[in-house]
This record gives structure tokens, C-alpha cells and sequence, in this order.
């Protein structure tokens, strides 16, 4: 009674896929996915960064609510008990299941991926995670590195295995476990790959020829923009390969042979993803589950290559923040599927070419903190009230809204809101926004400006982002109280979207703002 849920997200995964127009990516299973299913191409996580945004959309609240923007304090104990997404499908019948990076491990899920409240069995990790920063790369000579771009001979691995195979194989295991004991189940895979080190098997860099891999389309620093907004990607410098390049810091670039590396093994890593992706889809076919069980695919957040002159995430651009995110609703997103029917045959990307087309496609701006609510809907389960202003102290509540109501809207629709804007505060006002957040310990970028320990924010960047335009204040943070001063502005951003697609021309300085400022404190 009731659908399954197989919830995929991935580490690092900005929307560089089939179905999202990528004309050089090959992704055939997730594009097979997509076509089945509903996909959001203006979807936006809270955070560009692991463990706040994924405590953010599993537990549907904001970072300022769950007072997480690094890695080192648990929810529960310091911002309020709130309860989770799996930990209410637990309470309301489900077997909730963890395998891979789902909650980030560690303090921020209390070094137990917050078992026992969310998950009904201890969460699976594979056993080679331990070594993903390790000395497994080869380099021409012949020596094993720590390295950036690290494509590998499997067989040459601990174990003869990767931590995506390994999780794929328990997720595996784990449907035809749910399947014989006809068990209702809430089975989230969090797969590692595209996270860095760019740490896959070699074979798939066969799909990209390094001569194919084009540049970012803007690898430069925009003139305009602020200081306190560039994140110097100290992560990626501490790598071998990176290293020995010995780059200036804070704003590189780096060698533009290099560039293309990196986005070529991003590419490979994501291929590999695919992958996997594949086999699990098809082992939900196989078990004959694919007719009552929904399948989300999201990622935590983005990933720069070149952008900007960035790289990694740690900003509030498009490319740090922007998630591929759809939904598969057998007999909603897709005609009625019958039992044992086959609806994701597994393709091989390195013979399958012709991408699918996305059965429904929605413009509209969303947030990840919008899922708990959106499934608890499509699950049938009552969907989870909306916060109060402060709700510390209130366990079950949301700060997303569900957003099953743009599952049938049309694409006319979405074309009809663009006409008979000619009052544009009214237009504006109406549109859906998503917000995201960073912080940083500084107004011009140092050591700490990716990844600043709570005790070390000075500033918040707040930025809001609708189909028309990304507007972003950089305004003074104390961390003592988690309090945000906008009287205090450091800097600001402003980028429409029309005309600047890529975030590259900050019109924030000869633009009358007032507007929009009222809008991000509202």
C-alpha cells in the first residue's frame, strides 16, 4: 500500500546531462530517467556545500535554522530536534534504508548519519571510502599520487573496487531484501562521484577526446566582482597535480591544458556515475518494483569548472548552487506502468547515443528544502505544516513548500507569465524565488574563505535567484548569535538574466536596488 521511494542524490553533480541540453556529456540512463519523469531545470540548493545543504533539504529547513554552514555542530543539540524526511517516512510505516554519502558523515550527523532517529538499519558506507584521498592516482612516472584528475585501472584499487560500484552493489541488495520481505521502503543512494579527487575507471575517459573539451565559456574573473564573493578553491590547490603547478593564489588561473583536464575527468566521472545509476535503475526493474516505486535524482549542489575563474563549489553563482532535479511518479509523470513492465532497460554509454527527451520539463525556480514536503505529497502523507518565524523549537515542520503543483504544468503556461510584463514589480513579485546562502570570514578571499569554521563568518552572502535576475548581499554575520545585519552591507550583486546568462556583468553598482532589497528581507 502506498509507493516505495528511491531517492538518488549525488556529491557535487551541477546539471551537466543529457536532459538538461549538454551536448557533449553522455549520461543515457539518467537522460532515460528523465524522459519518464518530471524535470526541474531551475532548481537551486541552499548552500554550495556538503553538509549544510543536505541537513538543509532532509530535514526542510533553512541553514540559518538549522545554524549549520560548515561541518561541526549537529543539528539536534544545536539549533533544535527537528525531524527528518527518512525519520518521517520511518514514523509513518516506511523502512528507511542509507546507503553511501547521504547525510554528511561525521559530527553533522552525529558520526551516525543520524541513526537511529532516521534510518530503520545502520547506514551501509562502502568499505574503500577510506581511501579516496589516498595515493591511488598514477602519474607518467609510474609513482601514485594524490591527484585531482585520477582516472584508474580498477583491478589496481584496494579491494579491486570503488565506493559508487560498492554502493551500487548494497542498493542492489537491498531491493531484492525489501522485495522478498514485501516491505514498504524509503531507499536513499548518495553516490560520491563527481566529488573530488575526479577518481574513476580510465575507460571512460575513451567518451571525451581531450580535443573535444572546450573552456569555460568565461574562465576569467569578472571585473566587477566583488572580493568577498570569489572563492579560491584552496581544496582542489592541496592536490599533487594542482600543487606542482604552483599557481597564484587567490586568483590563479591555471594552465589552460590543465582546465581542460579537469573538465574532461568531470565529464568521465559523471559517465561513470551514469553508470551506476543505470544498474540500480534496472535492478528496480528487475525486482519488478518499478510500476509502485518513485525515483527522485538531485544533487547536493553545483560544481564551477572554469567559470569565473573558479572551481569547486563554495560560492552563490549559478554553477555552485543550480541541481539537476526530477521526479519519476509511475501513473503521474508518466502513463500507468504495469507490473514487471521494463521502464529503464540499462544503456551503455559508450554505445548509446540518441539522448531522451524530458517528459515534462518545469522553468520554475525551486529549492532542494522544498523536498521533504514535495514527497511527504506524492507519498500521500500529510504534508508537514510551514515553519513559524522561529521554530526552533518546533520538531516537525518545513521552510520549502511542496511542489507537486507545477508537476502538470505546461510549458504555454510558463511561456504566458513572460507576457504583459509592463508592470515589473508586480510581475517580479509574483515570481518564485529561491535563496541560497554562503558565508565568509573575510571581504577579500584568504585561506579560509571556501570553507570558514562558524566561529570565523564576518559576512553572509544572501542571493536570490528568479528566472529573471540573481541578487546577492554580502552583509555583516555574527556568529555568537547567528545574527545577519543588513544595515551593514559589504558588497552586493546583481546579474539579469536575459542579457547575462553566465553571471558575468555585476550591474549592482549602477542600479537602483531598493526593490530587490526589500524582496530578499521579506
Amino acid at each position: 500500500d502506498g509507493m516505495n521511494i528511491l531517492f538518488i542524490v549525488v556529491d557535487d553533480l551541477r546539471p551537466v546531462l543529457g536532459c538538461y541540453g549538454d551536448k557533449l556529456v553522455k549520461s543515457p540512463n539518467i537522460d532515460q530517467l528523465a524522459s519518464q519523469s518530471v524535470v526541474f531545470s531551475n532548481a537551486y540548493a541552499q548552500q554550495a556545500l556538503c553538509a549544510p545543504s543536505r541537513v538543509s533539504f532532509l530535514t526542510g529547513r533553512r541553514p540559518d535554522t538549522t545554524r549549520l554552514y560548515d561541518f561541526y555542530s549537529y543539528w539536534r543539540v544545536h539549533a533544535g530536534n527537528y525531524s527528518t524526511m527518512p525519520q518521517y517516512f520511518k514514523e509513518n510505516g516506511y523502512v528507511t534504508l542509507s546507503v553511501g554519502k547521504v547525510f554528511h558523515p561525521g559530527v553533522s550527523s552525529n558520526h551516525s548519519d543520524d541513526y537511529p532517529y532516521s534510518w530503520s538499519i545502520p547506514p551501509f558506507h562502502p568499505s574503500t571510502e577510506k581511501y579516496e584521498n589516498d595515493k591511488t592516482c598514477r602519474g607518467k612516472d609510474g609513482k601514485l599520487y594524490a591527484n585531482l584528475v585520477c582516472p584508474v585501472d580498477v583491478r589496481e584499487m584496494p579491494k579491486g573496487t570503488l565506493p559508487d560500484i560498492q554502493s551500487t552493489e548494497e542498493a542492489i541488495r537491498l531491493l531484492n531484501v525489501m522485495k522478498a520481505n514485501k516491505q514498504k521502503f524509503f531507499l536513499a543512494v548518495g553516490y560520491h562521484k563527481p566529488h573530488i579527487p575526479l577518481r574513476y575507471p580510465q575507460e571512460f575517459l575513451k567518451l571525451y577526446p581531450l580535443e573535444n573539451i572546450p573552456l569555460a565559456p568565461d574562465p576569467w574573473v569578472p571585473e566587477k566582482l566583488p572580493s568577498v564573493a570569489y572563492n579560491p578553491w584552496t581544496d582542489i590547490r592541496r592536490r599533487d597535480d594542482v600543487e606542482a603547478l604552483n599557481v597564484s593564489f587567490p586568483y590563479g588561473p591555471l594552465p589552460e591544458e590543465f582546465q581542460r583536464q579537469i573538465r574532461q575527468s568531470y565529464y568521465a566521472a559523471v559517465s561513470y556515475l551514469d553508470v551506476q545509476v543505470g544498474l540500480l535503475l534496472n535492478a528496480l526493474d528487475n525486482v519488478g518494483l518499478s510500476n509502485n516505486t518513485m525515483v527522485v535524482f538531485t544533487a547536493d549542489h553545483g560544481w564551477s569548472l572554469g567559470e569565473h575563474g573558479e572551481w569547486a563549489k563554495y560560492s552563490n553563482f549559478d554553477v555552485a548552487t543550480r541541481v539537476p532535479l526530477m521526479f519519476y511518479v509511475p501513473g503521474m509523470t508518466t502513463s500507468s506502468v504495469s507490473q514487471g513492465m521494463r521502464v529503464f532497460p540499462y544503456l551503455d554509454p559508450f554505445s548509446h547515443t540518441v539522448g531522451s527527451v524530458p517528459q515534462g520539463q518545469s522553468e520554475k525556480v525551486v529549492e532542494l528544502v522544498s523536498l521533504f514536503p514535495t514527497l511527504a505529497e506524492l507519498a500521500g502523507l500529510q504534508v508537514p505544516p510551514v515553519c513559524p518565524e522561529m521554530s526552533f523549537h518546533v520538531a516537525l515542520c518545513t521552510e520549502g513548500t511542496s511542489i507537486v503543483r507545477y508537476f502538470s504544468a505546461s510549458e504555454e503556461k510558463v511561456q504566458e507569465g513572460k507576457e504583459g510584463c509592463g508592470d515589473t514589480a508586480r510581475c517580479f513579485n509574483e515570481e518564485p524565488a529561491a535563496l541560497s546562502q554562503y558565508p565568509r570570514p573575510a571581504d577579500a578571499p584568504q585561506w579560509n574563505s571556501d570553507k570558514p569554521k562558524l566561529k570565523d563568518i564576518r559576512i553572509m552572502g544572501y542571493s536570490m535567484r528568479t528566472l529573471d535576475y540573481r541578487y546577492t548581499v554580502w552583509v555583516q554575520f555574527n556568529p555568537k548569535n547567528f545574527s545577519a545585519n543588513f544595515e551593514d552591507v559589504h558588497a552586493g550583486e546583481l546579474y539579469m538574466m536575459e542579457t547575462d546568462p553566465n553571471q558575468d556583468y555585476n550591474i549592482y553598482n549602477n542600479t537602483s536596488h531598493g526593490w530587490f532589497f526589500k524582496k530578499i528581507l521579506g
